[in-house]
């Protein structure tokens, strides 16, 4: 299977110019959560849920890429194919970590027996580039655990090394609609014994807690998971299948978590299964999969669907997570356009500022309206808009016009804390894809649009007088 997925992709290779620049996309057909996001021998390897056959989900492959730089990425073959008895259904979602010299991957092997799904957890292990499964898998098996766990929906494992021993995360089903994110331990990533339950849904977050992660944010224990079906608060949590982060008591060894502080990672419409990796800098960096399951944007005759966000670097401030672009972006942003204390009253475009592969920074200095507003991606037929409300401390995002089909969810609404009167934001523009920055990334939001590439105007607008900075940069790897 696996080399039959391989040779299928050389046969159906998509010309790059079709995919974004500098956003991971599969070679051809689908891809969802990404995986094993990991450093090993000095590169950051990227693998994620593929299934190259059609731009559907199936029965899930591992893709892998690999960068030195995370923005130039290279396809490396397919690392796993579902071959084996205990993951013939599918390689699901897991991690990497680097071991004894090795890369090892645990990952979720779907089976099936007496017409009854069981998710189990395996390794395989490898050099970088080919991986072989373990002759004794599953290496964590739902038996190890109290019997009302459930055996079904048993996924995703988070692997990490601590003080000299392994850990993971995996994300369980307990009773009937109540998830939760289960602790296991091992002292050499074969043998495994179970620790803990980490955090409980207690019926009022979703149910199932999909793709968790512990990870530590500048000495702060952090959890983030995403939980199905959970119930909007407000303008929280409106994706229906969210992603979130709780922070959680430095003190402890492995910290416990409370729903209390729960906080959502992005506001925008695509973006879910987070997960994250410390680069040697002991930067800690965050990529997820730029869609929702609930949406199905392409464009006309598009043979891949899926996309990862651009790596983010995450840091603790004022008890949250902040989020920007990786640093190594800057040194691809070139042609500079920059205008400073810039009046915009009515409708404007300014010479300069448009595209579709960009970093733009508009920064209101005084907004005298009710609204303004920064519509992107835009021509006589399509448009995406951005609107800032001050009066309600609000932006909403609107791609109705965008290209997308008539049931996809088009608009969402942010609020703002009310300091910002007169926000930053900073948008990331990649061909079929905007990311918002918020106020230096104290919020983000992310899209996905269906566009053509000839609508690539900016128009900026206010009801009344605005002052704003501009400054915008192409991105281009020539």
């Amino acid at each position: 299977m696996l080399e039959k997925a391989n040779e299928y992709i050389r046969q159906n290779y998509i010309d790059e110019k079709e995919k974004p620049l500098f956003h991971v996309t599969p070679e051809t057909g689908w891809m969802n959560d990404p995986n094993g996001f990991s450093v090993y021998q000095g590169k950051v390897h990227l693998f994620y849920q593929f299934y190259p056959y059609k731009t559907e989900w199936g029965p899930m492959h591992w893709g892998h890429q690999v960068t030195e730089d995370l923005l130039k990425w290279e396809a490396y073959p397919v690392a796993m194919a579902p071959d084996q008895d205990y993951d013939h259904i599918g390689c699901f979602s897991g991690s990497a970590v680097e071991a004894d010299g090795k890369h090892v991957l645990l990952y979720t092997g779907v089976s099936q027996k007496d017409g009854k799904e069981i998710q189990n957890q395996c390794i395989a292990i490898g050099d970088g580039k080919t991986y072989e499964k373990w002759q004794d898998n599953p290496v964590i098996k739902g038996d190890i655990m109290p019997e009302k766990f459930d055996r079904k929906d048993f996924r995703d494992p988070k692997i990490w090394k601590k003080n000299g021993r392994y850990y993971c995360v995996v994300g369980n089903r307990y009773e009937e609609n109540c998830g939760q994110i289960v602790l296991f331990s091992s002292a050499d990533y074969k043998n495994w014994r179970y620790e803990k339950v980490l955090l409980r849904n207690d019926g009022k977050n979703g149910d199932m807690l999909e793709c968790p992660d512990y990870l530590e944010v500048d000495g702060y224990p952090v959890i983030i998971c995403s939980p199905q079906n959970m119930h909007a608060q407000k303008y929280e949590f409106h994706n229906g299948h969210n992603s979130i982060y709780i922070i959680g008591d430095a003190e402890k060894e492995i910290s416990d978590f409370a729903w209390e502080k729960k906080r959502n990672l992005d506001y925008g419409l695509d973006f879910y299964a987070p997960q994250t990796t410390e680069l040697p800098d002991g930067r800690r960096i965050m990529v997820a999969w730029m869609k929702s399951w609930d949406a199905r944007v392409m464009t006309k005759g598009q043979k891949w669907q899926g996309m990862m966000t651009l790596p983010r670097e995450l840091k603790i401030k004022d008890g949250k997570i902040w989020q920007s672009p990786v640093r190594e972006l800057e040194k691809y942003k070139k042609n500079p356009i920059i205008y400073t204390e810039q009046k915009i009253s009515g409708q404007m475009s300014l010479d300069g500022i448009n595209g579709r592969v960009i970093d733009m920074t508009v920064e209101l200095t005084n907004v005298e309206g009710r609204e303004f507003k920064v519509d992107v991606a835009h021509n006589e037929e399509y448009t995406t808009t951005f609107t800032y409300y001050p009066e309600k401390h609000q932006i909403e995002i609107d791609r109705t016009y965008s290209g997308v089909n008539a049931d996809v969810v088009c608009v969402r609404k942010i609020e703002i804390a009310e300091k910002h009167h007169a926000p930053k934001l900073h948008f990331i523009m990649d061909r079929y894809s905007v990311e918002l920055f918020i106020n230096d990334g104290e919020q983000t939001a992310s899209v996905v649009i269906p566009t053509p590439l000839e609508a690539n105007e900016i128009i900026f607008t206010s009801d009344e007088a605005a002052t704003v900075n501009i400054e915008k940069y192409e991105i281009t790897f020539n």
